[in-house]
């Protein structure tokens, strides 16, 4: 596999146009009410960039009030339930608003969607309507998780719950593209999540994965174990969907359960509040730490196009850096450059030691 470092310049450059964002209005456990409010705080902020609000015209109308001058609406007769079946229900209601804002991608009238809405269905709705990357056998999702040393690329947590060796590899890849394109980390370290770090640990397919990382011209540092995460160890950590959504859901509920033993310890006496007061300062900064709605959203990897799935139950701040998440993506071309190096790499004769050309020429 293609370094990501081997991509030729011009495809490294972020285009300076606006960046046109499809907003699922309807879907998420709180629904338009924090959703349209995130999507508008970022227009504001954004004013070069468009935002696109899809959902029921008058709800939507209802909840934005007056719109700002670089947001519209579109109207969609539906939603997805987060309780329905993805598959079926997509088949039922075609004029789901995630559904219509995908289209409004894959028509070229939107370059990125982000939705709060079902994940499966937000998934099924990405590869049937945008379909996959040449040379993608499966799309992942990939999170931004939260360290003392800045973010780090976990994927998958969702898409593939039943990856292969293969799979885990071209994961590899495209995280590390995400990773230098859109968190500016050269030259991304990449890390295999096992049972052990020691070379030949793990199941069958882990121990595969690592022959193939090891040939793949990534910077591939092994096997990391669970501790190794917050440790920040690589900038990219590959697993499968349930491992990698265990993960990401483990951490986040033990950064809330912790703050919430420390509320409790605070708020018990005058000493725990006297406490408080003076530890105020340092407990915010490490509370910004563990800020995992910073990281907005998790973008699709391996699909035709940007699409960017948050939490379903994202409050109107997460959506607002969800937003950012999908910007940067689609302004950064991820997709294209995933694209371009898979096209490289299946162009690339066997054997070739690719880890060591740059745009430049041989060497780093």
């Amino acid at each position: 596999m293609i370094s990501p470092r081997a991509a030729p310049a011009a495809a490294h450059e972020a285009t300076e146009e606006p960046i046109r964002l499809a907003v699922d209005a309807m879907g998420g456990d709180h629904g338009p009410a924090e959703i349209i409010p995130g999507a508008l705080g970022f227009a504001r902020s954004h004013p070069h960039d468009r935002v696109v609000l899809v959902g029921d015209e008058a709800i939507v109308a209802r909840i934005a009030g007056p719109l700002p001058a670089n947001v519209t609406i579109v109207h969609a007769d539906d939603v997805v339930g987060m309780n329905e079946h993805p598959a079926k229900a997509l088949r039922e209601k075609k004029g789901a608003s995630i559904l219509v804002a995908t289209d409004l991608v894959r028509r070229g009238e939107a370059d990125a969607v982000l939705t709060a809405g079902h994940t499966g269905a937000g998934m099924a709705a990405a590869v049937l309507r945008l379909g996959r990357l040449p040379g993608v056998d499966r799309p992942a999702l990939a999170v931004q998780m939260v360290t003392d040393a800045g973010p780090m690329v976990l994927l998958d947590i969702g898409a593939n719950p039943d990856s292969t060796a293969e799979n885990l590899a071209q994961y590899a890849q495209m995280g590390a593209i995400f990773a230098e394109r859109v968190l500016g980390v050269s030259e991304p370290r990449v890390g295999l999540l096992s049972i052990g770090e020691e070379k030949g640990k793990g199941d069958a397919r882990i121990q595969r994965s690592s022959e193939l990382l090891d040939q793949s011209g990534l910077r591939f540092v092994g096997n990391l174990e669970g501790k190794d995460l917050p440790r920040h160890l690589a900038d990219v950590v590959v697993c499968d969907a349930v491992l990698g959504n265990v993960v990401i859901k483990f951490f986040e509920g033990l950064s809330t359960f912790i703050f919430d033993l420390w509320r409790g310890e605070f708020e018990r006496s005058w000493r725990g509040k006297l406490a408080y007061l003076l530890l105020r300062p340092g407990v915010d900064r490490i509370r910004a730490v563990f800020d995992y709605e910073k990281v907005g959203g998790s973008p699709l990897l391996g699909v035709r196009g940007t699409v960017i799935i948050t939490h379903g139950r994202a409050g109107r701040r997460m959506i607002g850096f969800g937003c950012e998440v999908a910007a940067t993506t689609a302004r950064t071309r991820v997709p294209a450059l995933i694209a371009e190096a898979l096209a490289n790499d299946a162009a690339r004769p066997p054997g070739t030691n690719h880890a060591l050309e740059t745009p430049d020429g041989p060497g780093h």
